[in-house]
């Protein structure tokens, strides 16, 4: 009886061990199975990458037309009629310049005249009255010519008043500065009584509402930009991104030391919160599979939509030597449009994850699709 009571003992716990087996075998088939993690799909980026087939620049912004006003005689500033800001019209008095010398030459050219054609009368007279007795053979041909001769000469001098009247009202004309066009006034480098000299730019004066951007091109890129090209343009100081297209394009660079200018123009509904001067980054196409220098910087751009912000910092992934994603944290620099410098962090050869399918987070398993 006993023993039949041990028989059952055992038997109970043989099957209970085997229970506890099974159990363990499922539940490390279930963990097995909750480990296989179906990698995430990504798509790799270089630094940079966004710009490998354009050529980045620095430019300025500057205006279409712009003029610099000066005169051409010498004397005092009697009145300064704008300042810096002013919109001015074509033909508006902006300076005059003191001009008493100029008026008293016009005043003894007017005496000139005056005395000329008082001559020219009398030597009027003296012809008519000689042609008509000439006629009536009362005076000989040699008195005619003399008559004659006088009467030309003193034309002439009313002729020569005359001019001198005009070359004196030219002078008087530099003495009231008006403006050619119409635009802003941008620079003032003298105030009423100053001495204006010939030649002195005495105001700067910079057509309104046009813009265009002037870029040094390096001699070994040149021939790679060709007129209409479509450029980007960032600029910083108001952070804006927007488009131009080529313009103008200098076939010298003698007086520039190698560097080609060349103009953008911005469209006109672009202008909004552009000032002459502002500085520019500009990226211009380059076609072709050519080995680009980017004189502009060495920096390490990325893509603003690669970076992944938490808290403070700032980081993008990366894909590790198992194939998984690895977060970078990274120091960021300056913005340029769509594209953002990596200070450090991220060398310029070191790719960067750019894309995924899925969420991405430290030690996910990674697929990289082209």
């Amino acid at each position: 009886m006993q023993m039949n009571k041990n028989v059952k003992t055992t038997t109970v716990m043989l099957a209970l061990t085997g229970i506890l087996l099974t159990a363990c075998s499922s539940n490390e088939k279930k963990a097995e199975t909750t480990t296989v993690v179906t990698p995430i799909e990504v798509k790799l980026s270089m630094p940079n990458a966004a710009t490998q087939n354009a050529l980045s620049l620095g430019g300025q912004i500057e205006a279409v037309q712009s003029a610099n006003i000066s005169t051409r005689v010498m004397g005092y500033i009697t009145s300064m009629r704008v300042k810096v800001g002013d919109h001015v019209s074509q033909g508006q008095l902006l300076a005059t310049i003191s001009n008493q010398d100029i008026l008293a030459k016009r005043a003894q050219a007017d005496a000139m005249i005056a005395e000329a054609e008082a001559a020219l009368r009398n030597a009027q007279k003296d012809y008519d009255r000689f042609t008509a007795l000439y006629q009536q053979q009362s005076a000989s041909a040699k008195e005619l010519d003399n008559v004659t001769l006088q009467y030309n000469a003193a034309k002439s001098r009313v002729d020569a008043a005359k001019q001198m009247r005009n070359e004196v009202n030219a002078m008087l004309a530099y003495t009231n500065l008006t403006a050619p066009f119409s635009g802003v006034v941008t620079q003032k480098m003298a105030d009423a009584g100053s001495m204006a000299n010939p030649g002195m730019p005495l105001l700067t004066i910079e057509k309104s509402g046009s813009f265009q951007v002037s870029i040094a091109v390096p001699e070994s890129q040149i021939n790679y930009v060709k007129m209409g090209n479509v450029v980007p343009l960032y600029i910083q100081a108001i952070n804006k991104s927007i488009k131009g297209t080529v313009t103008q394009i200098s076939e010298s660079a003698q007086y520039t030391g190698g560097q080609y200018m060349v103009k953008v123009a911005i469209p006109e509904n672009e202008k909004a919160g552009l000032y002459a001067g502002m500085y520019v980054t500009a990226q211009l196409p380059i076609k072709g599979n050519v080995s680009v220098v980017n004189t502009g910087s060495d920096a390490v751009m990325v893509p603003v939509s690669a970076i992944v912000t938490k808290d403070e910092l700032t980081g993008l992934y990366t894909v590790s030597a198992n194939h998984t994603a690895l977060l970078r944290w990274v120091r960021l620099g300056k913005q340029m449009g769509n594209e953002v410098e990596v200070l450090s962090g991220l060398s310029k050869d070191e790719p960067f994850i750019l894309s995924a399918n899925g969420k991405l987070a430290d030690g996910v398993p990674v697929k990289e699709i082209k």
